[in-house]
């Protein structure tokens, strides 16, 4: 259920292909890692059963729906399997629906039949309004999956977040709860309030019992 997880700007490739080893060790669900090493990650991980993950209008979710289509398209051709794309916060905020709808829509349009979506909201920054109506939004797009946090905003997942959204998208739809998860008691109430996913940059630490640092 782990999506072991490097975003940071400063992870460099030996920093990736230890991700990658961890994952194939832990058989971990994917690596989610920035695009720019997702063809090192479909070539490492090729013949395994650990996907390849990547991020999308990370982490602020600003870039046109456009940018974003395309930056679908291209990770899909280089070997991601799923993509986690970061809605635009100012436009739900702004009440702009049709927009926020049609930003998600072309996500799942370039990967449709290709890869897996799943929509990064923000939680941190949105009302329990806000969560409700971009949650179903996502679900009406035909996403796959409601995700919480980049885990480079004000907060990572709460158990709050996620019983909301479990509840708003009902029970078919995946939620993935990342952020702020650091062992494996935080990774099973995540669960058990309803995450069918939970992304981590504290994956081994969690398989070994130990606590985690990290995103």
């Amino acid at each position: 259920m782990i999506d072991h997880t490097i975003l940071k700007a400063d992870a460099n490739e030996e920093d990736v292909l230890r991700i990658i080893e961890e994952a194939k060790k832990h058989e971990f669900f994917s690596v989610c890692i920035n695009p720019c090493w997702v063809a090192l990650a479909k070539e490492r991980l090729a013949g395994t059963s650990v996907d390849v993950c990547t991020v999308i209008g990370f982490p602020l979710g600003a870039n046109t729906s456009e940018v974003k289509a395309y930056e679908a398209t291209d990770a899909i051709n280089n070997g991601a399997t799923e993509v986690d794309m970061v809605i635009n916060v100012g436009a739900l905020k702004s009440k702009q629906y049709k927009k926020v709808s049609k930003d998600i829509q072309a996500v799942v349009d370039a990967a449709k039949g290709k890869a897996l979506v799943k929509v990064i909201i923000e939680t941190a920054l949105l009302t329990d309004e806000e969560k409700i109506k971009v949650c179903t939004l996502a679900k009406e797009a035909g996403a796959d999956f409601v995700k919480t946090s980049t885990g480079f905003s004000t907060g990572g997942a709460t158990i709050a977040d996620v019983k909301l959204m479990r509840e708003t998208v009902g029970p078919d739809m995946g939620v993935k709860a990342s952020g702020g998860i650091h062992n494996e008691a935080e990774a099973r109430a995540m669960i058990e309030a309803g995450a069918t996913r939970i992304g981590t940059s504290a994956g081994v630490a969690i398989m070994e019992g130990a606590t985690g640092t990290g995103y």
